[in-house]
């Protein structure tokens, strides 16, 4: 009993740290993102729920959502910002497929990737800490890459639908942001499930977007919540999620975030941690092969965890299989 006291002294030790260190190191990339003005989305067709995915429905969201964008971008660039108004402008090209955009507190955004009213298969990307419109690129890259690997007949949906938290923040290490998205993703899925009944819809959830699908996985009718990059689902296992979907984790060898310590500490005005180890036998998740890589870099072109990950939003069940030891 001893070491295990001792061995939980030590995580709750290393834990308190953590949060003085997130507590006190300034998060001034994520105030930058946020200080750009942008203006409030206006009424049009991005706000009435997706009822059918035709191309012409689609068409219409698509055309509200560039227009919102372009929008932002004339306040943007009469801010002075520059670099963000070309960021902006290249987001409006008539190419790409936003389903809304709002501009405001650091940025939220769903992008379309691929064909919407054909696919057989959608992968939601639900990001996770630092994720913001100035990083935007980075969430694009992993869902093209994915794209490719999944091939004909998929879509990918990037889900940037709420306020993220610094990767060095208490916020990070608290369910409360996860708590605010929630709804929202719930609420997302609904409208893609009604909208395309016959399609496999897959949460693919990186990060402290795990959180986020952990609490909105309750009754949620996706096949996959696919965790990857997780420091915790703020539950204590599988089964306390209170879903039918099958539940996969996955976590590079590289990956900074396995030094988290599992633990969940009550500091009077919070509860600070995320639940129990994903990839731990105890979580009960089906654990899958992510190979060596650091934390960004589950959707890298080639990398292991894309081609596991691509497999299960295929329907089909990646080598080696099983559960952490």
């Amino acid at each position: 009993m001893v070491p295990n006291l001792r061995g939980s002294r030590l995580r709750r030790t290393l834990l308190a740290a953590f949060v003085a260190g997130a507590v006190a190191v300034p998060v001034s990339g994520a105030a930058c993102s946020a200080a750009v003005p942008a203006p409030a989305p206006a009424v049009s067709a991005a706000s009435v729920p997706l009822r059918v995915v035709t191309f012409a429905a689609l068409a219409g969201r698509y055309a509200a959502g560039r227009a919102a964008i372009r929008a932002a971008e004339r306040v943007a660039a009469g801010h002075g910002d520059r670099w963000r108004a070309a960021m902006l402008r290249g987001m409006a090209d008539p190419g790409r497929q936003f389903l809304s955009f709002d501009g405001r507190d650091g940025g939220r955004a769903v992008e379309v990737y691929g064909d919407l009213s054909v696919a057989e298969r959608v992968a939601v990307l639900v990001p996770g800490s630092d994720t913001n419109l100035d990083k935007y690129g980075l969430l694009r890259g992993g869902a093209l890459r994915l794209l490719r690997e999944l091939g004909e007949g998929s879509a990918v949906i990037a889900w940037l639908g709420y306020r993220t938290p610094s990767t060095v923040s208490l916020q990070a290490l608290t369910s409360g942001r996860a708590e605010e998205a929630a709804p929202g993703l719930r609420g997302f899925v609904r409208e893609l499930r009604a909208a395309r009944p016959g399609a496999r819809v897959s949460l693919l959830c990186h990060s402290y977007g795990s959180v986020v699908c952990g609490r909105a996985a309750p009754g949620l009718d996706v096949a996959d919540i696919v965790v990857y990059g997780s420091a915790g689902m703020g539950v204590g296992s599988v089964a306390a999620l209170g879903t039918r979907a099958s539940v996969w984790a996955g976590r590079g060898a590289g990956d900074w975030i396995a030094g988290v310590p599992h633990v969940r500490v009550g500091l009077g005005f919070v509860t600070v941690g995320l639940g129990a180890d994903p990839v731990s036998a105890e979580f009960g998740a089906r654990v899958f092969a992510a190979g060596d890589g650091g934390h960004s870099d589950y959707l890298r072109a080639g990398s292991p965890a894309l081609v596991n990950i691509a497999r299960i939003v295929r329907g089909q069940l990646p080598p080696g299989v099983g559960h952490a030891a």
